[in-house]
């Protein structure tokens, strides 16, 4: 079973972020309502309902995040429900944005919540009572319209069809190098928009990581750059089975069969990309160029039809190298471990789970959380995805997909009943065409927001490899 109880303090830390996600118009005495189990006011429902000329993106609590629990045998049921729950929120946002694919506000809104009302009650029985969700649902399947969190670097800015304002047709200077277009500060869409920032305006923000004990070694894993163009819009961790599960294209390299249906055997028999025999999977979203041109899913689930749109790039560097961030000895991972870091659904749900940053090649010293980087001449975007590094010993998952492993803290210590484990860092760079904006693939109602990056793992190394890795961090040695 995967059980992994979480007390008091985790449950309102929930309720609090439940609060904060949908702290719009009265969603957020909705959201506190939903962690206890209550059903909203007339007035507080009829307040998060409020319609505004702008559009707005569709926010849910995430429901997921939630879970204590979830016995063996009703996973594959939970699993499917939550897919079905992402599902209903794209389709929502899809009706709300999109003329003539839906009804008002009101009605959408309506609809959303009664289709939540019936899934959600399946969850729960499914689930169990040791799962975290409350008995009464009706709190959680009320969702909020939110017009603040959209952005010139959002959605609304591009068509579905592929169609897209080009910086570089609207007179934005994009990655040539000269200068950044004023409106970068101010938004507008004549220019790269509000989701930009030119790398050499920001504050160098990072400093060099002080490394107190004597395990300073590396591992890297060298397994390409996708160039045999595994991709798919599954992802096996979160949506085991489901087809289109992650509702945006992911680029793998490592395990030369990962998708939703990779079971722990069929990825221990598959080849790899990498050169030390590294089985693992590692995955991302794609980044795309937002360039009006036709991808081979412009049509297809995942791409066009969950609105993501445009040439997708490949990337130019890709670096897979483990650690020990403070130097403490680690112990070796456990094979078929999976971690994930980083949050999907940060833009709605907060960024309490983003571990993932931009930048640009020479100046990583400054990294964005929530802008998209404006990279000099020369220089390439970059995204780091930096994993968590302590593992509570036992499970290889848990029910939220988090809650088995944790980041270690500032002196480099795990919390109590956890041990450190290497820590996994991906660094992948692109070439972005001079005067192109570009955006990550993301969940359609997520609005393609640099904050929503993410990454995933799945251990598939022999215990000789795990050892060895373990033995070079904890020897100061570099490997790979």
């Amino acid at each position: 079973m995967r059980i992994h109880k979480r007390g008091r303090a985790r449950r309102k830390a929930f309720a609090l972020l439940l609060a904060g996600i949908l702290a719009v118009t009265g969603a957020s005495a909705l959201a506190a309502a939903a962690f206890a189990g209550q059903r909203p006011s007339r007035s507080q429902a009829a307040d998060s309902r409020q319609a505004g000329a702008r559009p707005g993106t569709v926010a849910c609590a995430d429901v997921g995040t939630a879970l204590n629990s979830v016995p063996e045998s009703a996973q594959q049921d939970v699993d499917q429900d939550l897919a079905d729950l992402d599902v209903q929120v794209a389709d929502a946002y899809r009706s709300l944005s999109e003329p003539g694919s839906g009804g008002g506000e009101q009605q959408v809104m309506g609809e959303l919540a009664g289709k939540r009302t019936a899934t959600l009650r399946k969850l729960v029985a499914s689930a169990g009572p040791d799962s975290g969700l409350p008995q009464d649902v009706s709190a959680l399947a009320t969702c909020a319209i939110r017009r603040d969190l959209v952005t010139d670097a959002s959605a609304e800015d591009y068509a579905p069809d592929g169609g897209s304002d080009a910086a570089g047709q609207n007179g934005g200077t994009g990655q040539s190098g000269a200068a950044a277009p004023k409106n970068l500060a101010s938004g507008g869409r004549n220019g790269l928009g509000r989701g930009f920032v030119d790398i050499r305006t920001v504050t160098p923000n990072t400093a060099r990581p002080t490394r107190t004990g004597p395990a300073d070694g590396t591992f890297t894993s060298r397994c390409g750059l996708n160039e045999n163009r595994h991709l798919n819009p599954d992802n096996v961790i979160v949506a085991p089975g489901v087809s289109n599960g992650a509702h945006h294209m992911h680029d793998y390299v490592g395990n030369l069969v990962t998708d939703a249906f990779s079971t722990n055997g069929r990825l221990a028999n598959a080849g790899t990309t990498c050169s030390d025999g590294d089985q693992s999977a590692y995955y991302w979203p794609v980044l795309r160029v937002l360039d009006g041109r036709a991808e081979k899913d412009a049509r297809a689930p995942g791409g066009g039809k969950d609105r993501n749109v445009g040439s997708i790039l490949q990337p130019a560097e890709v670096g897979i190298t483990y650690d020990s961030p403070a130097g403490n000895r680690v112990q070796p991972m456990t094979r078929f471990l999976r971690i994930i870091t980083g949050d999907a659904k940060a833009l709605t749900n907060g960024p309490a789970n983003a571990h993932a940053s931009w930048s640009c090649t020479g100046f990583e010293d400054r990294q964005l959380a929530d802008k998209y980087p404006l990279c000099p001449s020369g220089s390439r975007v970059v995204r780091t995805l930096k994993f968590p590094d302590c593992w509570d010993g036992r499970n290889t998952d848990s029910a939220n997909h988090r809650t088995h492993t944790a980041f270690s803290r500032a002196d480099g210590s795990c919390p109590r009943n956890f041990r450190a484990i290497p820590r996994l860092t991906e660094r992948i760079a692109y070439d972005v065409p001079a005067g192109e904006r570009f955006a990550v693939d993301t969940f359609p109602e997520q609005l393609h927001n640099p904050i929503t990056d993410h990454g995933d793992f799945i251990n598939v190394m022999s215990r000789d490899l795990l050892d060895q890795m373990a033995t070079c961090i904890n020897e100061g040695r570099r490997c790979g």
